[in-house]
Order: structure tokens, then C-alpha cells, then sequence
């Protein structure tokens, strides 16, 4: 494979805007799988919403899959870490086609998609595309972190008073108070506009793999309910639901970490009737 084991600093990719206009310069990097690896398939990184490839866990990701031998994806949506763009411009279809583009363009065979938050919902979102494709065959299971899916309208616009509203239907954006940023975040009139073409909650949702949910019962940003409804929506594929009592939003501590490790580790176990993968087995 012509990937180094690993970029330090992020290489760039451009992917097509299929709404027209120059393409976007989204920032990614890479670990190619090792000649004398596990075998088993490749992880895929997708992050949350104002968030970035450089977080805690996807450093955790990285180490986990150079131990084994794995390949690793991750990236920057637009306007986010080190990708091109303006975040106020953003949207879940915009980031959606940046996934999907990375994702065929960058990793070959099974892979893992991780989603953090928002990238629990994009996650499921590329399955879907990937399935359209006919591609649901790259898909060895979905990892979802404190899974945002539909949060524009769930969690957002549900929640916002009459003032907000019309600062976001008048003005374009109405500036949320982040816990994790001394700056506000724009929530943008486009940004909840396009969420509703790509709400899943109203029916079943098919991931076409297994799913792994872990959910922190004190997230004060994705209520656990919330994980609940997702698990009703998905009764087509095998699912499973870890709660963590204490866990925050983030689930970035060292206990969370470990119990992250070990959703991958789980998901990336050999079918029934297969033999167990060994450093010497190839896929």
C-alpha cells in the first residue's frame, strides 16, 4: 500500500461538491494497515459536530489500531479543524458527502465507522449510502458514541424558545453558549433546514451491520433516552447498548477509553465458524 503507517500532519483531499462549485479541502490522516497486521477490518473515524480529528479519542483509536496492525481513518469535516471552509456555512449533507467521499476514497475492505455525537448520526447516514450502493459489504459493524442522530430537530430545535427561533428564521443564526469553546456556536438557519432531509428516528433505521452504542447516563447534551429511541429504531440489525452511569458527553476519560477499546475489540471479532485472526492471517 503506497499510505505511509502514518501522517503526522494532515494531507489534504479534495472531495466534489455535488451541489456544485469548487470542491471541498478536507484534511485527513492516515495509518495503512501493517503487511503483518490482525487481519481484521479497518476503523474510520467520524467526529462531532465543531469538533476534530484531534481529539482524545480518536489519539486513543490511532494507538489501538497501530498495536494491531489496523488501518485508521480520520478527517475534518469542513470548517472544522484543519479542513477548508467556514463552520457557519456547514451542514449534515455537506458533511455526509465529505464522509462518504473520504471513506471511498481513503479505505478499502471492512471497515469499523466510529461516531462520536454528531458522527454517530453521519455514521449511520453513509451506511445508508453505502447500502444504496450496494456496498454494505465494507461495513463490519458501527461503533456510536453518545449517538446525536437527528439532533438539529430533536435536540435543538425542540428545545429553543420563540426568541432563538426567530433569531435562526430572520437573522440566519441564532449563537449558542458552548461549555466547550469560550466562543459561541452558530446554530445556523441551513444547518437545522438541511438536518430535516436526513432525519432518521421517524422509521427503522438500517445500519446493515451490528452497532455498539455507548451512552454516559450524565450527558448533559445527548440525553441516555435519546439512545433508547435509537435502539427501537434499529430492530433490523443486532444492537447493543451500553449505558455508563457517570459518563459525560465526551466519555473521554480512561475508563471510557477502555470501554471504547473494548466495543472494538468486540466488533471486530471473526464470524460464528470462523477460525480466531492471529498476526499472520490475511483479509
Amino acid at each position: 500500500m503506497s499510505e505511509p503507517d502514518r501522517i503526522d500532519e494532515p494531507d489534504v483531499i479534495d472531495i466534489a461538491n455535488p451541489q456544485g462549485g469548487p470542491p471541498w479541502r478536507i484534511a485527513r490522516r492516515l495509518r495503512a494497515t501493517a503487511p503483518r497486521g490482525d487481519g481484521g477490518p479497518g476503523l474510520v473515524w467520524l467526529g462531532g459536530f465543531a469538533s476534530d480529528m484531534a481529539s482524545t479519542k480518536a489519539g486513543y483509536l490511532d494507538d489501538w489500531a497501530r498495536e494491531r496492525g489496523r488501518s485508521f481513518t480520520r478527517f475534518d469535516y469542513s470548517g472544522h479543524g484543519a479542513s477548508g471552509g467556514d463552520f457557519a456555512q456547514g451542514c449534515i449533507g455537506d458533511w455526509l458527502a465529505q464522509a462518504e467521499g473520504v471513506f471511498l476514497h481513503s479505505t478499502r475492505g471492512p471497515q469499523i465507522l466510529v461516531g462520536s455525537s454528531m458522527g454517530g448520526w453521519i455514521a449511520l447516514l453513509l451506511a445508508k449510502r453505502l447500502a444504496a450502493k450496494g456496498e454494505q459489504a465494507r461495513l463490519a459493524g458501527l461503533v456510536l458514541l453518545a449517538p446525536a442522530v437527528d439532533f438539529t430537530e430533536e435536540l435543538i430545535w425542540k428545545n429553543l424558545d420563540e426568541a432563538a427561533r426567530r433569531d435562526i428564521m430572520e437573522k440566519g443564526f441564532w449563537a449558542r453558549a458552548s461549555q466547550y469553546s469560550p466562543d459561541p456556536t452558530p446554530i445556523t438557519r441551513r444547518l437545522i433546514e438541511d438536518g430535516r432531509n436526513h432525519l432518521l428516528l421517524g422509521g427503522v433505521i438500517r445500519a446493515h451491520a451490528p452497532v455498539h452504542i455507548l451512552q454516559g447516563m450524565a450527558d448533559p447534551d445527548v440525553p441516555w433516552r435519546h439512545a433508547l429511541t435509537l435502539v427501537e429504531r434499529l430492530s433490523a440489525d443486532p444492537v447493543t447498548l451500553t449505558f455508563i452511569a457517570d459518563g459525560d458527553h465526551r466519555l473521554s476519560r480512561e475508563q471510557d477509553l477502555a470501554q471504547l477499546g473494548a466495543a472494538v475489540e468486540l466488533m471486530s471479532a471473526p464470524p460464528v465458524g470462523q477460525p480466531p485472526r492471529d498476526l499472520f492471517s490475511a483479509r
